[in-house]
């Protein structure tokens, strides 16, 4: 001790044990930072499996395409985009002029979900919905818009829109979520993209007329029971009797989702109901109008099949068979009582025929 002063001597090793315990101190702000920072940017340490990355980034990047926008339609003019005449109208398109044009689909204007669009979806395929949203090929979807909470406690659970193919053929499946205020509900848009899932077959024959009277058209009724649209693609009708077996094959068209499409042997005489679409199957002969008949009056067989690109024949949806212990009357009618499709007791015949309405 000098004059009255306590001096204190530092050992040799206590300037680096500090130097070391603020560094790591500082590291380890770093990783917390780097972590917050790679959450917020929605990226993981996962399995690094480059097709899996793929599949969640197309998730995100497909809801972000849905949900940043208000989309938009370009028509093509003998085979050329017309861009002149593009508009972010999409949702005010008919649904053939839809079909065969671009379309990017958003449902966003100005920051909050477009109700119009969205009651505009079932007017989309799932095929230009994939494209729109840039999927790989390959990849399917499923769109899913529900009020997830409300003050009005009646809404809540409402679907919106529901739509998409299955997953449960799939091998990897990834969801994104975003969640929209309207009003005093929270409406949640949920995007699943997924592998292996092949197009959904769900087009069905819900009634058709083999014995039309006062000189009627035959016809068949057909529902779409997807949310989309779906294309009449590689869809085919096979009818038989006693005049031996026809079929005939679908390379466009298309039937809006949760709608009716009617076939007819006659469009300018045909009563469509609420039918949304109306095709011609009288010119192509599958179908008769007046003495002329395409289906059998008696004895016959109507099938519905499908088949995907690279399929030789197709597989049956749907399925019915009639002879005379069938009591197929003038003016009856046959209808799917909604079990198997294929099955002979799934169908009735009717003495009140409902073109147009199931």
């Amino acid at each position: 001790m000098q004059g009255g002063v306590n001096i204190r001597k530092e050992a040799p090793g206590d300037e680096a044990v500090v130097a070391v315990v603020e560094f790591l101190s500082a590291f380890t702000l770093f990783l917390m930072i780097l972590t917050a920072f790679m959450s917020l940017a929605q990226l993981e340490l996962g399995s690094n499996d480059p097709y899996t990355d793929l599949i969640d980034r197309s998730a995100i990047d497909g809801l972000d395409r849905l949900t940043s926008s208000n989309g938009y339609y370009v028509p093509y003019v003998d085979g050329v985009r017309d861009q002149n005449n593009a508009t972010s109208e999409w949702h005010q398109v008919p649904v053939m002029d839809l079909y065969n044009g671009l379309l990017q689909p958003g449902i966003v204007d100005n920051g909050v979900l477009d109700f119009e669009r969205i009651n505009a979806l079932p007017n989309v395929t799932i095929e230009a919905m994939s494209n729109g949203l840039g999927l790989a090929k390959g990849l399917q979807l499923r769109l899913l818009i529900v009020i997830e909470s409300s003050s009005n406690s009646s809404k809540i659970g409402e679907v919106l829109f529901e739509g998409g193919s299955d997953r449960s053929t799939s091998g990897t499946s990834s969801v994104a979520n975003r969640k929209f205020i309207n009003g005093e509900d929270i409406i949640s848009v949920s995007l699943e993209v997924h592998d292996g899932a092949s197009t959904p077959k769900l087009l069905r024959v819900t009634e058709f007329s083999p014995r039309p009277v006062n000189g009627g058209p035959e016809w068949i009724e057909i529902q779409n029971q997807n949310g989309f649209a779906l294309s009449m693609k590689g869809w085919s009708f096979e009818r038989s009797g006693t005049s031996g077996t026809t079929d005939y094959l679908y390379k466009e068209g298309v039937i809006p989702g949760g709608q009716i499409g009617l076939f007819t042997g006659d469009p300018s005489t045909q009563v469509t109901g609420n039918a949304s679409v109306v095709y011609d199957l009288g010119s192509t002969g599958f179908l008769g109008v007046g003495s002329v008949d395409g289906l059998d009056d008696t004895t016959g067989r109507l099938r519905l099949l499908f088949a995907e690109e690279d399929e030789g024949a197709g597989s049956i949806v749907s399925q019915m068979q009639w002879d005379p212990s069938t009591g197929i009357l003038a003016n009856s009618t046959v209808v799917w009582n909604g079990g198997s499709p294929s099955s002979s007791s799934s169908w009735y015949v009717s003495s009140t025929p409902t073109p147009g309405d199931v």
